[in-house]
């Protein structure tokens, strides 16, 4: 056979790791041919692609991001999109393609397999751990330890100065990084946007800190978190798949924090950091287990799927369950959150 691999959406750390892992088992085992294509959907439309050989995907299982490069390609809104992705599986003379992402990579995938039967195996790849019929994605565990890590240097500030410290991480429309990243590194307070954010809650709590002699207080708030009553203005900036442009909101309730307790409030902006550098030994094995999976499952002709992890065993689900609702935030992990809360 001759496989295709794409890799769509946000960078994420693990990446690499299931391009090896897909060429390696492909090669060894099947015999077949691989090649990548560049910048995530945007490569299938142009016909951006380069050869992948096990020499060319050695030594890549520590390294983030991606060496095929992404974008927020739709090929959806391009003018003959779907179309010129099929044509260039031809031209390529590609039996299969193999995509890395998110839920709109996915969604994509999706889209293409039952409009056009495009031939398709997905890999669920995304820091937000937000795709269904899997336990985890590969990316999250990373991004997790970087928050943990980057609130445990917090406390060392805040405690010195007797502030309120502010941590803005990711997390669109899921809290998961925000909830497993303040537990694990000690936060007070945990926002997310699975539940909107009650200011007199986040200020009553604060105080309480303070009134026992804790004069410092730590606070994680997801960037997709949202004030109660507060809407999406219609002049927000979008990308090609109509998502908001986040960011903002932890400057936002550091003010509000500041003026409502008069004590000093500061915020900090993890940003690109969080999917940024080297994966954790979980993502890598993770990631490695997947491209392993994908490789088999295209060989096996098992397309519209996605590899999944379901406990602690590897399993395949429907592209289509895994994109038909995020998942978003286990509400019981935020209950043993809120028991530290204040």
């Amino acid at each position: 056979m001759r496989i295709g691999i794409l890799t769509g959406g946000g960078d994420c750390p693990g990446t690499n790791a299931v391009i090896r892992a897909i060429v390696r088992r492909s090669i060894k085992e099947y015999s077949s041919e691989v090649v990548g294509f560049l910048e995530g959907w945007r490569g299938p439309i142009q016909n951006i692609v380069m050869p992948l050989t096990m020499n060319a995907t050695g030594g890549l299982i520590h390294r983030g991001g991606t060496i095929l490069r992404t974008s927020r390609t739709n090929p959806f809104k391009v003018e003959r999109g779907p179309e010129r992705v099929l044509e260039n599986m031809e031209k390529n003379r590609l039996d299969a393609l193999i995509a890395a992402g998110g839920e709109d990579t996915c969604g994509v995938a999706n889209r293409l397999h039952l409009e056009y039967n495009l031939n398709v195996v997905c890999v669920p790849q995304t820091i937000d751990n937000d795709l269904n019929g899997t336990d985890f994605t590969y990316g999250f565990d990373t991004s997790v330890n970087i928050v943990a890590e980057a609130l445990d240097r917090l406390h060392t500030t805040a405690e010195s100065h007797n502030r309120v410290l502010v941590c803005e991480v990711m997390g669109r429309h899921a809290g998961w990084i925000a909830c497993y990243g303040g537990i694990a590194g000690g936060a007070d307070f945990i926002l997310v946007p699975e539940k909107p954010i009650n200011v007199a809650e986040v200020v009553g709590a604060i105080k309480q800190r303070h009134a026992r002699g804790r004069d410092f207080s730590i606070v994680v708030v997801a960037e997709g978190s949202k004030f109660e009553n507060e809407e999406v203005s219609p002049d927000a900036v979008r990308d090609a798949f109509g998502h908001e442009r986040l960011g903002g909101i932890g400057d936002r309730l550091a003010k509000i924090i500041e003026k409502e307790t008069g004590f000093e409030t500061r915020a900090t902006i993890l940003g690109h950091i969080q999917r940024g550098g080297s994966p954790t030994a979980f993502d890598r094995v993770l990631a490695t287990r997947f491209g392993v999976l994908a490789s088999d499952l295209v060989h096996q002709k098992k397309f519209g799927r996605m590899v999944a992890l379901q406990g602690t065993k590897l399993t395949d689900v429907p592209i289509s369950e895994a994109v038909d609702k995020l998942k978003t935030l286990d509400m019981d992990l935020y209950k043993t959150a809120e028991v530290f809360f204040g």
